[in-house]
């Protein structure tokens, strides 16, 4: 495999008005549900995008602070179901930036319409069936460049630097990457591999996946000229193809212009709950942190939530944790992730544990790598233990 042609991404010190200086223009299109069935613990009633995650975050955060630091600021949401939860997160688009007379947030509706499918009407089951059902917003768009991306990966990339590329090589299609090490923990089936010349151009992908060492896998984040991906959408159409990578990418490798970018600071992909317990638990490393939340002209973006600050009583014991708003501890917390509104009695002892918004831990609690979702409630003397590679996972809601 040969990577040495690929661009890898570096944070510009003084972040460009790409746009005003090139005069290119793009838009988004997220896909909030495409890996829904990979989590179904946490995806029951609510979207993949709208998942839990960081303290305080959720995992569309990242793909839209990712299109808007790099001004990107027309972005269609393609929802399926479920999406109750999503709406309520992101709102008008305000604490995106996206609450705007042109553009801003657009939602895309989950329907097939006769044009691509003899059953109108009918929900979207894969990528391509989903920018099936988006055709009149991708005709509409005035913008030269679409940008796909999912809500499974945890990154905060410079898109504005993937757009130069995208430009400079002429590219129809830019994908971007990263070099990722299998065997951390379970992934789901999608995750594609990826080689490239010396050049940088994407000369093979596979679903077939080693079961350890390091690979390139797609991130997912794709960025394609619109009259391409119309062009690709609509032959795809007209011959049932399903799979976006293997039925219309992978034929076109040797004839058309498709580069690889490389990502080269912190990516993470949730692929099963193992993953997800994982991927936040690797917050509590500093490192890891300042690569997401730390990169100047990069923030991550979340919804403004109006919490008191959290109270720590003369009983609380933290280490190496952390803890959002409008908490309140009375107890031990360490190598842990609290969300907004947590309470934790006196005399609990909760590790290596990430509980959700507005959990309440009663008093004299033990719990180890444990996942509870929103609004759990722990009775008094509980002892719920998990372990890291099979958590132990509360439903929302659950009163234990």
């Amino acid at each position: 495999m040969h990577s040495r042609g690929i661009r890898r991404g570096g944070w510009r010190k003084n972040h460009r008005d790409w746009k005003g200086e090139r005069g290119m223009s793009a838009a988004g299109l997220i896909f909030s549900n495409i890996h829904d069935q990979v989590i179904k613990e946490l995806t029951q009633n609510r979207t993949m995008a709208s998942v839990p995650f960081g303290c305080r975050y959720r995992l569309i955060d990242f793909t839209l602070s990712n299109m808007v630091n790099s001004d990107i600021t027309k972005i269609g949401l393609i929802t399926h179901n479920n999406y109750q939860s999503l709406f309520d997160h992101i709102g008008n688009g305000k604490d995106f930036d996206l609450a705007r007379r042109s553009g801003g947030l657009k939602i895309l509706p989950p329907f097939i319409s006769s044009f691509a499918s003899p059953i109108p009407d009918r929900l979207y089951t894969t990528r391509l069936e989903a920018l099936m059902g988006v055709m009149s917003f991708l005709r509409n768009c005035k913008e030269e460049d679409i940008i796909l991306s999912d809500c499974d990966a945890i990154c905060n990339v410079d898109l504005g630097e993937v757009l130069e590329q995208h430009k400079e090589t002429g590219a129809d299609v830019t994908v971007v990457v990263a070099n990722y090490t299998f065997g951390k923990y379970e992934l789901h089936a999608n995750v594609v591999c990826v080689e490239a010349d010396e050049n940088g151009r994407l000369t093979a992908l596979s679903k077939a996946r080693p079961t350890e060492g390091k690979r390139l896998i797609s991130t997912n984040i794709l960025v394609i000229r619109r009259a391409y991906l119309i062009a690709l959408v609509e032959y795809a159409a007209a011959r049932g193809y399903k799979d976006f990578y293997l039925d219309s990418l992978l034929p076109v490798l040797a004839r058309d212009n498709i580069y690889l970018y490389e990502h080269k600071r912190y990516y993470a992909v949730i692929g099963s709950l193992e993953g997800y317990y994982a991927c936040n638990m690797e917050l509590l490393d500093p490192a890891i942190h300042r690569e997401l939340f730390g990169v100047e002209g990069f923030p991550i973006y979340t919804k403004v939530r109006n919490s008191a600050p959290t109270k720590y009583t003369e009983n609380a014991d933290v280490k190496n944790s952390y803890v959002a708003d409008g908490c309140v501890v009375d107890g031990t917390v360490e190598n842990s992730i609290l969300f907004r509104g947590v309470t934790v009695g006196r005399g609990s002892v909760i590790r290596n544990s990430i509980v959700l918004q507005d959990a309440v831990i009663g008093n004299g609690v033990t719990m180890n790598c444990v996942i509870t979702d929103k609004g759990v409630i722990v009775r008094d003397g509980r002892m719920l233990s998990g372990h890291e590679t099979l958590p132990f996972f509360i439903a929302k809601g659950t009163r234990v």
